[in-house]
């Protein structure tokens, strides 16, 4: 049985990752070599693409950290979690929603919604 939180916390520990050898590491242990990330915004095919997404969020948004809102859920090989971005200890100004479906417990896609985003987000 898959453990959601595990996952998702995971998921969340990544994009936070700011040391591109460990956030690789990460996401080789954790993601399958053929993963795909996509949401409104962007998209990212394989290890390497993923990873440059990550950076590319960290870049244009410095002082922010992700985590995660309410409790994940799922079933099978598929998980949901809500998430936010913003700076610490004040309420997140984007929010939004993953759907992670896995393959022998690692995640080998994420399907993206925003929830919330501020005018020039």
């Amino acid at each position: 049985m898959t453990d959601v939180n595990t996952i998702a916390r995971g998921y969340i520990d990544l994009w936070n990752e700011r040391t591109p050898s460990r956030r690789r590491e990460i996401l080789s242990e954790s993601w399958t070599t053929d993963a795909k990330y996509v949401d409104p915004l962007m998209n990212g095919d394989g290890l390497d693409g993923v990873d440059a997404l990550i950076a590319g969020v960290q870049q244009r948004f410095p002082d922010f950290r992700f985590k995660l809102i309410g409790e994940p859920n799922g079933y099978g090989d598929h998980i949901r979690f809500s998430w936010g971005l913003g700076p610490d200890g004040v309420d997140s100004p984007i929010k939004g929603t993953d759907f992670a479906v896995l393959k022998e417990g690692r995640i080998r896609s994420i399907t993206g919604f925003l929830d919330q985003i501020p005018p020039g987000a």
